[in-house]
């Protein structure tokens, strides 16, 4: 395929089993067939796509890529970090997000609500931030690049949700360090719920759902996140509120699926280097054109006694 205007390049890793072994390879697909070509490595046939265009979307917008590192340029913007529904379902447009962990603090299912994920009768509960001094919290630091996006969080998490902002230092997990800003409820909110035992905050999320959907929704796709992109990091208060959620359903005999919505405007993070599984799964072993098989010249073979 040639190259034109309206292509877009795409860099792609060869696979190991590419014959030429040539490392990188330059391949250009255009917008409308992006998704059909597969992305596939046009001197071998094999690759894992690793970037194309300069938007940190895929041309999946439910696939989002995560980057390992943050140049002079990214720093001057606002970073905003999510430690709740932000890391499934941001809800804003941004220009790059960093996988990492801000210290001082933990996160807790201590903050009631009655807009997106419970009601004034029956309040759900969602995650906040708790200052302790030797805490952890790891989430996605978001570049933060249109004037619409903080008018959008502060509503979805102020005005709506009980929550004030702050600044602290966000470290990557290549470590570098830069501040970024905290949606946290504290406890003079009125939504505030405070702590309580497990089977009690398990109880009050099995029974609640919001405009937003229910709040067992809320839970498990945190959990499965948390346990997706930080597998070291163990957060009891998150997992064990998981473990006593799956096990009141199981005993109301409730399957979960059920109360996990319809996926809309949920976003899967990847690493850059990598493609969505889901989509390797669709893929064949090869993509034989044979367009060059046919240009390999006859030779006749002779065997020598050396």
């Amino acid at each position: 395929m040639d190259e034109s205007e309206n292509d877009i390049r795409i860099l792609v890793k060869c696979d190991s089993r590419c014959r030429g072994a040539r490392g990188f390879c330059q391949c250009f697909y255009c917008h409308s067939c992006i998704r059909r070509s597969r992305k596939w490595c046009r001197c071998c046939s094999f690759g894992v796509l690793l970037h194309h265009s300069e938007l940190n979307m895929s041309s999946d917008p439910s696939v989002s890529y995560l980057h390992d590192e943050v140049d002079d340029s990214d720093k001057k913007c606002l970073w905003v970090f999510a430690y709740g529904s932000l890391c499934w379902k941001p809800g804003i447009k941004y220009k790059k997000s960093v996988k990492g962990y801000i210290s001082g603090y933990s996160r807790k299912f201590w903050q009631g609500n009655t807009t997106h994920r419970g009601t004034d009768e029956n309040p759900g509960r969602v995650a906040t931030l708790i200052e302790e001094k030797e805490g952890c919290v790891h989430g996605i630091a978001f570049a933060i690049t249109e004037e619409t996006a903080i008018p959008y969080l502060n509503k979805r998490e102020c005005e709506m949700g009980g929550y004030v902002t702050r600044f602290a230092k966000f470290y990557s997990e290549k470590g570098q360090s830069f501040p970024v800003l905290l949606y946290i409820a504290t406890q003079t909110n009125p939504q505030w719920l405070g702590d309580a035992n497990t089977s009690e905050i398990a109880g009050q999320i099995v029974d609640s759902a919001g405009q937003s959907g229910h709040n067992v929704e809320y839970l498990i796709r945190l959990a499965d996140f948390t346990r997706k992109h930080f597998p070291l990091f163990d957060d009891s208060h998150l997992f064990s509120l998981e473990k006593e959620v799956l096990k009141k359903l199981k005993a109301r005999n409730v399957c979960v699926s059920t109360l996990m919505g319809n996926g809309e405007g949920c976003v899967k993070f990847v690493k850059k280097e990598q493609m969505d599984s889901s989509s390797l799964d669709e893929l064949p072993a090869r993509f034989e054109s044979f367009q060059h098989a046919a240009k390999i010249p006859e030779k006749t073979l002779r065997c020598l006694n050396l």
